[in-house]
């Protein structure tokens, strides 16, 4: 697969070169990947995926495996120090990322520019990483599902990533006000809760709106990808809420008939809708909010809705199935990736295909080929667990933090 070979900015995003200096085991990493990307090779626990998440840090400023700062740093260091040079369809880029443990600050410089405010440099490397782990996105929790959304959303959507922001900040307020209300067991002050409703309505219903509107887009996409992966039956994908108000006379439940954002989308309902809605359910539930401590109306109380056949992924889903769900939406991912930023995103596989089937994996690789496959940098235990596809990507070895080229198959 070739795709990577030669591409001028708009075909791929490239990595020409990363430095890696003090994270976790890897005390010194320099590389220049072609075009195509890189296989690195290496026993479990020697440091590859360490590099797949060195180069990740620059896309989402932390670690994709929720690891802190500090415990990044590796054994007996001041800090640690990440920087890549790649072409965009932009032009040329450098980010750099750094983290000193003593005050433990994060500094962030973009093409020799800081960015104090870290979310504004959040993105600057696209990149997807798939991995066997992947699958928590589909078998886990809601919140593992709405991560992944504000996740996808926040980094191709300003609009999205600002209301994520507010509406984090307030309801981490309202909860702080519950939490006192129940502390002080008498009659709560209503409005040191309530003054943090609108703000709640507000930026919640942008994200909301964001939500559904992708869901929605993508939706078809995720079952004719899951078809084409292999799956048999019949997967589906669409956004469920927990809120409760009535919008055109329907009633919204979490896997009910319709959700009043899908309204919203059918053109009954618009956001200002959706932010009455919201409100309203905010004031609705505040007595039992204030029994519990903890704000139980709106998006952080959501869920993606995953399926085959009408019943769950999460729950009736076998493994495999599991996985093929949550590869299929890293696909996705790397469509608004490639949407927004005009450009196939890197690719970082860190041993991706571990218990899939030869002929799943080859499909996999070829939609990804489909959609114009990117920069690769691949990792897995043995030469032999490279795909096809892949053999002939220039190979690297590490050993106990160390790389080093082996050359090519």
């Amino acid at each position: 697969m070739t795709a990577g070979a030669g591409a001028a900015p708009g075909g791929a995003i490239r990595l020409t070169h990363v430095a890696v200096r003090d994270v976790r085991n890897l005390a010194h990493v320099d590389l220049e990947p072609p075009p195509d990307g890189i296989a690195v090779i290496g026993e479990n626990g020697h440091g590859k995926t360490n590099l797949l998440e060195a180069i990740y840090y620059l896309q989402i400023l932390r670690s994709m495996r929720g690891a802190k700062d500090q415990d990044l740093v590796r054994f007996g260091e001041a800090g640690f120090h990440i920087s890549a040079q790649l072409d965009t369809a932009r032009g040329p880029r450098e980010v750099r990322a750094g983290y000193d443990r003593a005050t433990r600050r994060k500094r962030v410089r973009i093409d020799g520019a800081d960015f104090p405010r870290l979310s504004d440099a959040l993105g600057a490397v696209p990149s997807v990483v798939l991995a066997p782990a992947d699958a928590v996105i589909v078998a886990g929790g809601p919140a593992e599902r709405r991560r992944f959304l504000d996740i996808a959303l926040a980094l191709t959507s300003r609009r999205y990533l600002t209301a994520l922001q507010g509406y984090r900040a307030a309801l981490a307020r309202r909860n702080a006000a519950l939490r006192d209300a129940v502390r002080a067991g008498g009659m709560p002050d209503e409005d040191r809760i309530a003054v943090w409703e609108p703000a709640l309505a507000e930026y919640g219903a942008t994200i909301l709106v964001e939500r559904v509107a992708w869901t929605d887009r993508v939706s078809q996409e995720f079952t004719r990808l899951a078809a084409a992966i292999g799956e048999r039956g019949e997967a589906r994908l669409r956004y469920a809420t927990r809120l409760e108000a009535g919008l055109g006379g329907r009633t919204t439940e979490v896997g009910g008939r319709r959700s009043e954002v899908e309204e919203q989308r059918s053109g009954s309902a618009g956001e200002a809708d959706v932010r009455a809605a919201l409100a309203e359910a905010l004031a609705a539930r505040r007595a039992h909010d204030v029994r519990r401590g903890l704000t139980h109306a709106g998006p952080h109380r959501d869920d993606m809705a995953l399926t085959l056949d009408g019943r769950e992924l999460r729950v009736f889903g076998s493994a495999g199935q599991q996985r093929t769900a949550a590869i299929v939406l890293r696909l996705l991912e790397a469509d608004t990736l490639r949407a927004c930023h005009e450009a196939a995103p890197l690719l970082l596989l860190d041993d991706p295909f571990a218990e899939l089937d030869a002929r799943r994996a080859r499909r996999i690789l070829e939609l990804l080929g489909e959609a114009g496959m990117g920069q690769t940098i691949v990792a897995v235990p043995r030469a032999e667990d490279l795909p096809a596809a892949l053999t002939s990507l220039e190979r690297w070895r590490v050993v106990e933090g160390a790389l080093s080229r082996v050359g090519t198959a």
